[in-house]
């Protein structure tokens, strides 16, 4: 028996299973046009009534709707291979894992074909957000956290040391326990000009110089603007002295600063109030591809000033 019909023999037959894997499936994955329309029959039947159908409510389900009867009578002579016979539940819920997982890259690889060949809307830029997509398909078994069941879980995480991001000044160290964590979101608040982009180059410097991979987005300044602050921190020199320093000078601060780090600064600017999301998405794609770099540490510099720490 083929895995696909493994497969629906067990959306209609096992509630457990059913529940499992049924917000993972696609209608797509399935090549087999009859396997395609009694999945998306079941899946339909599931959403508007909570409850598995059975082979008759398929049946009579597939009747009422006229379906046409090309597409009737094998979807009526497929059904009968439904049967309800038993199976190592965890051994189908890992190989439906697996089927969707090459399903998925299969048909993000197509579609990135048709991309190149021009027959889809999406840019060349979109591939890899693409083929990322598919590549991250898997079964979470998480369904939250029962605080009765749970406890030993929750004591563990509050006694967890977690990886942080050090300021370089104690103060803040002290009010956010040693840094900002790992995988977390920060907003720095403030007034028009009281100084948030001037602190997050301070931070974004100290950051490099803590051997960081640190992305710096601007939409408010140019690059250059903010390279220049970052340079009045990194070498020492007021900003209004820049300009006046020799070149020979400025080349030789720089490399004395490339020489204490193996941290990395990138800084891009987008135009204000047209970037979002998706532009950032599509940045941590081409930096990556192209030049091997995943920050540990993203700001966003606009309005409310963001820190994001991977």
């Amino acid at each position: 028996m083929r895995l696909e019909t493994q497969i629906l023999s067990h959306l209609i037959h096992n509630e457990n299973y059913s529940r499992k894997v049924l917000p993972f499936l696609k209608d797509e994955y399935f090549n087999d046009f009859t396997e395609k329309t009694l999945y998306r029959y079941i899946k339909k039947h599931v959403e508007e009534y909570n409850t598995l159908p059975t082979v008759e409510i398929l049946g009579i389900t597939l009747d009422n709707d006229d379906v046409d009867e090309n597409d009737f009578e094998p979807c009526i002579k497929y059904l009968s291979q439904l049967t309800d016979r038993e199976i190592d539940e965890q051994w189908l819920t890992d190989r439906t894992e697996e089927f969707c997982q090459e399903r998925a890259i299969h048909n993000a690889i197509m579609k990135s074909i048709h991309i190149m060949d021009g027959k889809e809307k999406e840019t060349k830029g979109a591939i890899p957000e693409i083929l990322s997509e598919a590549l991250s398909i898997s079964f979470d078994n998480h369904i939250g956290h029962d605080w009765l069941e749970d406890f030993s879980d929750r004591y563990d995480f509050y006694h967890k040391i977690e990886n942080r991001i050090a300021f370089d000044l104690d103060y803040l160290n002290s009010i956010t326990k040693g840094g900002l964590p790992q995988k977390t979101l920060t907003c720095i608040l403030a007034g028009t000009g009281v100084g948030k982009s001037l602190a997050m180059c301070h931070f974004a410097a100290a950051n490099l110089m803590d051997n960081r991979k640190v992305l710096y987005i601007t939409m408010e300044m140019a690059e250059e603007r903010i390279a220049e602050r970052i340079d009045a921190n990194l070498l020492d020199v007021p900003l209004k002295e820049l300009e006046e320093l020799p070149k020979a000078a400025y080349m030789k601060k720089v490399d004395r600063v490339r020489d204490k780090t193996e941290g990395r600064l990138i800084i891009k600017e987008y135009p204000t109030a047209t970037a979002g999301v998706g532009h950032f998405r599509h940045l941590l794609n081409e930096l990556r591809l192209k030049r091997n770099f995943v920050p540990d540490i993203v700001y966003v510099d606009y309005l409310i000033s963001v820190l994001l720490c991977d």
